[in-house]
């Protein structure tokens, strides 16, 4: 303000008054010498018809213009059910996971697959130290949790990493300490579903 001028549009005459009176007293006279400091202008602002503001309106519309219908297209319907809803659930779905850790960061992701063939990814970013086993746990969970949160009741699992498949499996026995927590946590996991399977495949065709 202290380089431009300022144009002050007002209807209140106080602001007139406080802005051109030669003097002043008490707390105006403060406020004026306060603002002699910036170039202020006085502009009484002119009053607009509303006329005025509909004539404008009136040569902006455009030609594409189609107005909203708010009528109900299925005023006949009577109700919709769930039945092709739930059947779609019933069907298999389809879930890959897989998870990484090295020195730039420890990464998880899994995905899944609706019997129409729609992916639905998750990744996330894991901020503590973790092996690549435990990796390929936090992914499967991941998966598995974002399944139950869709109330899907019959999945699929794949995944390349071998020693995860087969201890979920109970092909193999967990020995490592730190993933005893994460098999139980699996355990309680797959009750949550009614048919589940892990298949294990190259790491080539994840």
């Amino acid at each position: 303000m202290l380089y431009h001028t300022t144009w002050l549009i007002s209807k209140l005459d106080p602001i007139k008054y406080m802005m051109e009176s030669p003097a002043l007293s008490g707390r105006m006279a403060r406020w004026q010498i306060l603002l002699s400091e910036y170039d202020i202008v006085y502009v009484s602002q002119k009053s607009i018809k509303g006329s005025v503001i509909a004539d404008f309106l009136a040569t902006r519309i455009t030609e594409e213009y189609e107005p909203l219908g708010f009528d109900f297209p299925d005023k006949d319907l009577m109700c919709i059910t769930e039945k092709e809803c739930e059947s779609s659930k019933e069907k298999s779905w389809k879930m890959s996971f897989d998870g990484a850790s090295n020195a730039l960061g420890h990464g998880i992701g899994s995905v899944l697959i609706s019997p129409e063939g729609n992916y639905y990814p998750f990744t996330a970013g894991l901020n503590f130290f973790c092996t690549n086993n435990i990796a390929e746990y936090e992914t499967c969970i991941m998966g598995l949790r974002a399944a139950i949160e869709r109330n899907i009741k019959t999945l699929e699992v794949y995944g390349d990493s071998a020693l995860v498949i087969y201890q979920i499996r109970g092909d193999w026995e967990v020995r490592d300490s730190k993933l005893v927590k994460y098999s139980d946590l699996m355990a309680g996991l797959i009750k949550e579903f009614k048919e589940i399977t892990f298949n294990y495949f190259l790491r080539e065709e994840n």
